[in-house]
């Protein structure tokens, strides 16, 4: 049924609402699918939507489900609606997020799961202590199987509305060898002796007494005449169950999302639910909202034709009548190749401090790249040229607990008095030395008037400690007397790799199989790198010191720094896109794990990241990268090659601003043609920087030219099917060749697309 607005008087709540927003208010009765484009004022409609019913009588507002990913998009929503219809709505039970209305829920039922209605849910930290107690009992080699990993798994079954009984062989195998499905039922079978349950048991708990208990089930199928769902596109399988239970009966449920934002599956999320939803609920209307508010013409249509490619989408035609200071369609995207990180760094540093010098605020200026290790280079330069920033989403990158801990130990090995530095790494990774040990050594210090360091190597000779504590002391503290002997013939950031991976550090993440642990490593490799730049390791900690120190002035304006993942739902008037090449964005690691549905996911987060800009974007490649402490040969990202020409400007000026390259992404020229026209060391040795030109590495330099002698066109020497071995991915196949890149199937690696230069034939 949908309500006329000619027989209604125009209340406050559709005053301002273009066509389709409106019949997304209006109409009422039975299933709806709202499809809200990026910028295109969802929440409004929504909210209206929640208003409408409420003004109108249609339901008390306990008799509205109404539910959120956030407390904050829940909090904003009831006190919009409080707004609209003149009260405060206190009446709003079932408003909430997911989690929180089944928590509701399920202390009205727990008796039915064994559980009492005052249980207690476990935090993160309670739930790992309870894992690794279950893992020692199992006799489990936690180091090689941590909790953390179990802990994942668990989330991601209980995401998916499997119980313990539900567990295949295939999925047990997961873990310990096939103990997964047996630690899961240890799990939850203590979780109950305890009284508590973890945030997935809410749900999962709810979707058991609603498929085994009809009455209940029932209850709340009449209790609900309206379900309103916000964010559809990042429900899970067991949200989405949930949800279809409750909604069956009267059907009056209405799904707001967009599929070409669903960008989260590595929590769980599954676009499959918004694209399903007419099978669901057949005769379901879909209403599109199309008008975006947001973004210039140009930077909409840059991004349409990036989505575009994807094939799993229900698809839309977003518009705008958003027009720049003169009326015109604004900038068109800029697409800008350099010639590396720093470069990169540094091309955006003098762009935002041009905007500065024309009035605009550094509040409204975004830096978003595709993981956190990113990061770094931007910090180290807005420290040199003192521009304000701040790390949204996560810490600043000398923040982080992996840069700390690696930072304490260059700490120790430079200064052994370093008493905050040694307490904070003498048991990071765990190597027995327990807190009656920890403060026999500080005891120890104290007394003699000496550092913690110099207090760990006395207290060896004496019967203090016990023989398995004074054993790992003494090797730790013979570590550190080798790492310091090679300080001064060892570069200092082969130094560091080398204290990580002795230490075990390097070992500990690689065993940690958490989703975390990889983008830690990554870190740990960007720190080596950055470290390249100072001469010694004493001027790089004095240089962290100073980058430190840089947070003070914490009220002034500052540009934001994230990644695409936490910059949803936002917007700036400028920003920029960082580090779009292959390999990087899309991220190789997604596409080796997840094939094209990671690519699609992957093409979502560049179509959000570029719809979070209102008057400019700017997109940034470099055609060196490096990833993992190598210097890396870099070929744009596929998206930009996406991009439409007629809504993107490329420029690539490098070696003294000499335009490299403009073809497309699958025909681009090699961009480093211009090392072939530079003579003994003139311009083609150097790249530009402000105020003159910069050397470029040497060894850049050879695996560049290497590069150009072959060619353009790809080598005369390979074929399809043919053996060659890469430096970095070791022995493959070659699978595809595309002038001079090819796909090879490598044997350990799997899938990689990569110069020919950098092969040989085996």
């Amino acid at each position: 049924m949908t309500d006329s607005p000619a027989t209604l008087r125009e209340p406050p709540y559709l005053q301002g609402l273009n066509p389709p927003q409106r019949e997304a208010v209006l109409t009422t009765e039975g299933p709806v699918l709202v499809l809200a484009g990026a910028g295109t004022g969802k929440t409004a409609a929504l909210t209206a939507r929640l208003a409408h019913l409420i003004a109108t009588r249609r339901a008390w507002p306990s008799e509205i489900l109404a539910v959120t990913f956030t407390n904050t998009a829940a909090r904003e929503m009831k006190e919009r609606v409080g707004r609209i219809v003149g009260e405060a709505v206190e009446g709003m039970p079932w408003l909430g997020t997911f989690h929180s209305v089944a928590a509701r829920m399920l202390r009205r039922h727990a008796e039915l799961v064994g559980l009492q209605s005052n249980f207690t849910i476990l935090d993160t930290d309670d739930q790992l202590r309870l894992l690794k107690q279950l893992i020692a009992a199992a006799d489990i080699d936690e180091k090689r199987w941590p909790a953390r990993a179990l802990a994942g798994l668990i989330d991601r079954w209980k995401n998916r509305g499997w119980t313990p009984e539900q567990i295949d062989a295939a999925e047990s195998e997961a873990y310990a060898n096939g103990k997964g499905a047996d630690l899961y039922a240890q799990y939850q079978a203590r979780l109950k002796t305890l009284n508590a349950c973890d945030f997935g048991d809410l749900l999962l708990h709810m979707l058991t007494i609603l498929k085994t208990h009809r009455d209940v089930l029932e209850l709340y199928q009449q209790r609900f005449k309206y379900i309103l769902v916000d964010e559809y596109q990042d429900t899970n399988q067991s949200q989405y169950l949930w949800l279809r239970l409750l909604a069956q009966e009267r059907k009056n449920i209405c799904c707001v999302g967009d599929d070409d934002q669903s960008i989260y599956s590595w929590r769980g999320a599954e676009v499959a639910n918004i694209l399903r939803f007419e099978k669901d609920f057949p005769g379901a209307k879909i209403i599109r909202l199309e008008q975006n508010y947001r973004s210039t013409p140009h930077i909409l249509a840059a991004a349409s034709g990036v989505i575009a490619q994807n094939s799993g989408r229900l698809g839309k035609t977003l518009w705008t009548e958003q027009r720049d200071e003169s009326g015109g369609e604004g900038q068109k995207v800029s697409v800008i190749g350099v010639w590396d990180g720093p470069e990169e760094a540094r091309r955006v540093g003098e762009e935002i401090e041009t905007i500065q010098r024309r009035g605009g605020r550094l509040d409204n200026v975004a830096i978003l790249v595709r993981a956190q290790f990113q990061t770094r280079e931007f910090e180290d330069r807005f420290i040199a040229i003192g521009l304000p920033y701040r790390i949204v989403g996560g810490f600043r990158f000398y923040e982080r607990a992996e840069i700390r801990d690696a930072l304490a130990y260059l700490r120790v090995i430079a200064q052994p008095a370093d008493d905050l530095a040694f307490e904070r790494i003498v048991n990071v990774p765990k190597r027995g030395l327990g807190d009656k040990a920890v403060a026999k050594v500080h005891g120890f210090a104290r007394a003699a008037g000496v550092s913690l360091f110099s207090a760990a190597a006395q207290i060896l000779d004496t019967d203090e400690l016990t023989g398995a504590a004074r054993n790992s002391l003494g090797r730790l503290v013979a570590d550190f007397a080798r790492w310091r002997s090679r300080l001064d013939e060892l570069p200092h950031p082969e130094l560091a790799r080398l204290v990580l991976d002795d230490s075990g550090y390097t070992a500990m993440l690689q065993a940690d199989r958490s989703a975390e642990s990889a983008g830690r490593l990554e870190n740990l490799a960007e720190l080596t790198r950055a470290m390249e730049e100072y001469e010694t390791l004493g001027a790089f900690l004095e240089h962290v010191s100073l980058v430190m120190e840089n947070d003070a002035e914490r009220d002034v304006e500052k540009v934001t720094l994230m990644t695409i993942h936490a910059a949803k739902g936002l917007e700036f008037d400028t920003v920029f896109l960082a580090g779009w090449e292959e390999g990087v964005f899309p991220s190789q690691r997604a596409l080796d794990e997840g094939g094209l549905a990671s690519l699609e996911e992957e093409r979502r987060l560049a179509y959000v990241a570029i719809t979070r800009a209102r008057r400019k974007c700017f997109i940034l490649h470099a055609a060196n990268r490096r990833i993992y402490g190598q210097w890396t040969s870099s070929i744009p990202s596929r998206f930009v090659g996406e991009l439409p020409d007629a809504h993107a400007d490329h420029e690539t000026t490098m070696s003294g601003g000499e335009s490299l390259w403009r073809a497309n992404w699958s025909e681009r020229a090699d961009p480093f043609a211009d090392l072939q026209r530079g003579s003994g060391r003139g311009p083609g040795w150097q790249r530009a920087v402000s105020g003159g030109f910069e050397r470029i590495p040497p060894r850049v330099i050879e695996a560049r030219a290497s590069a150009v002698s072959l060619g353009n066109a790809g080598r005369t020497d390979i074929s399809l099917g043919q053996r060659v071995f890469h430096s970095k991915f070791g022995y493959g196949t070659i699978a595809e060749i595309e002038g001079n890149k090819l796909e090879i199937d490598f044997e350990h690696a799997g899938r990689k697309r990569v110069l020919d230069s950098f092969v040989s034939v085996s």
